[in-house]
């Protein structure tokens, strides 16, 4: 099958216009501070128009030269206005294709086409900014998957051929509803997030509030009681936080799973809906993330680690596949969705009572230091930098509690904790490298560190556990060294 060259939906000159006003913005605007410094507005207005009309023209241009040819089991793209590049990429090396849907693709019943290749070099995938609906399902279907297969009736002779109708299975599915996105918004923390970005907008805009305005508002301030201080503050508090249950509800709308015989199929989002696939033989690894805030309450979202070319795109090192569940239920979420790895951490093994001072030294010791400093020079103040080193010692301890490992069969259970508490699902066949170190101290202790990596990104993932027991880490490497004899 082959269909003709066609081209993008008009509507991608708007995303071509919009995304050149983004990437010419931030190199155009020390221009623009410097002439409205000198007064030089009509300079001002007379380039920001000559280069609004050329990236109109360009993005014009660009699409009218952007063709895409959908043949048997590959797909041809030709862009380029003055120098022609001609790309093919096979369907033997789509690792996924993902729909996603903007506001503007909304209105105009159109969906972005996201192709991704198995290899590691970006340029060789492909985004198609805005096709029809039907086009990109098309797309989807035909590079995705294999055509209905014609069976032959050998009643009546080879040349008869009958379409088989092939029953459609019923896949393993799950979706997150509103209440638990609501209470996945209200533990994640973003809103501390939102502060930041909050003040960080702040301090920047500050420099164009008129000095009279914003000596006023100070005064203002300053001038009011402490209560109303307070109350203001956990208003905005409170409004940052709805802020961010608010960014949850608006990302992870209508969040479905699908489990597939070869794939993971997420729909989300609500503004702009996406839909991604996750091949299973690039899933590395599984993981379970507890904030502490959700830990207390036995809460907890789950994720896989991707071995992926894509370099250079804003997205997360691992890929969220349910944003909130109960801890319990994870056991059968995974049974029923991803059988192929297991959750039961009871048995696992902890560190020993030795290992206790490394993980408190290494987190007290630059809290204990700047405590010393501030005690000599000024002595009145040291009680700030010591709460923060009882905190640095409380964290040092949750560290060493949660910190484990257990080997089930082909797989390896790694636990461990920076703020929030992640466990590590890593099939036998997905570890990449071993390692076992030691300096001087953990030999005359009987201690060593185990370091482990899979492909992540592109870059590797390393899982650490340090100060195990040498019997354990020699126990993991012979596990990990073995091999089934041949029959």
């Amino acid at each position: 099958m082959m269909s003709e060259p066609k081209r993008l939906h008009p509507a991608g000159m708007i995303f071509n216009i919009i995304q050149a006003i983004r990437q010419s913005v931030f190199g155009f605007l020390p221009i623009v501070i410097i002439a409205v410094g000198n007064d030089a507005w009509f300079y001002v207005i007379l380039g920001a128009s000559i280069l609004i009309g050329l990236i109109i023209l360009f993005s014009v241009l660009s699409w009218f030269r952007y063709t895409y040819q959908l043949e048997e089991d590959q797909i041809r793209i030709e862009q380029g206005i003055l120098i022609r590049k001609k790309r093919t990429i096979s369907k033997h090396r789509i690792q996924s294709i993902d729909l996603s849907q903007n506001i503007i693709h909304r209105i105009f019943g159109l969906t972005k086409v996201q192709i991704e290749t198995a290899g590691s070099d970006h340029r060789i995938d492909a985004a198609l900014s805005a096709v029809t609906m039907a086009d990109g399902k098309m797309l989807h279907d035909q590079l995705k998957y294999k055509q209905q297969a014609a069976v032959v009736d050998e009643n009546e002779g080879p040349a008869q051929e009958l379409n088989k109708e092939v029953p459609e299975k019923d896949y393993p599915q799950k979706k997150v509803t509103p209440k638990a996105l609501i209470v996945a918004g209200s533990t994640s923390g973003s809103f501390g997030i939102i502060l930041g970005l909050f003040g960080l907008a702040f301090s920047e805009l500050e420099t164009f509030i008129p000095d009279r305005f914003y000596n006023q508002a100070t005064e203002w301030v300053f001038s009011q009681a402490v209560q109303v201080l307070i109350a203001f503050a956990i208003i905005v508090l409170i409004l940052l936080w709805m802020l961010g249950v608010l960014q949850t509800l608006i990302q992870y709308w209508n969040f479905t799973i699908t489990r597939y015989d070869k794939e993971l199929f997420i729909t989300r989002g609500l503004l702009e809906k996406k839909q991604s696939t996750i091949p299973l033989k690039r899933i590395q690894a599984v993981g379970i993330k507890e904030t502490i805030i959700r830990q207390p309450l036995g809460l907890a979202s789950v994720y896989v680690e991707i071995a992926s070319g894509e370099i250079g795109q804003n997205q997360d090192m691992h890929t969220l596949i349910f944003p909130l569940m109960r801890k319990k239920h994870i056991p059968s979420f995974l049974k029923e969705l991803l059988p192929e790895y297991r959750y039961q951490p009871e048995g696992m093994v902890k560190l020993p009572t030795k290992a206790l001072p490394y993980y408190m030294v290494r987190t007290v010791l630059i809290p204990l230091i700047v405590t010393i400093v501030i005690a000599i020079q000024f002595f009145e103040f040291a009680w700030i930098p010591l709460i923060v080193t009882l905190l640095a010692c409380i964290y040092g301890y949750f560290q060493f509690k949660t910190t484990g490992y257990l080997i089930q069969d082909q797989q390896l259970l790694v636990q461990t904790r920076t703020i929030s508490k992640d466990t590590a699902l890593v099939p036998h066949k997905r570890l990449q490298s071993l390692q076992k170190k030691q300096h001087i101290l953990h030999r005359k202790q009987g201690l060593a560190t185990l370091d482990t990596a899979i492909l992540n990104k592109f870059v590797g993932r390393h899982f650490i556990v340090r100060e195990l027991r040498v019997e354990d880490v020699d126990h993991i490497a012979e596990w990990y060294s073995y091999r089934e004899k041949p029959l």
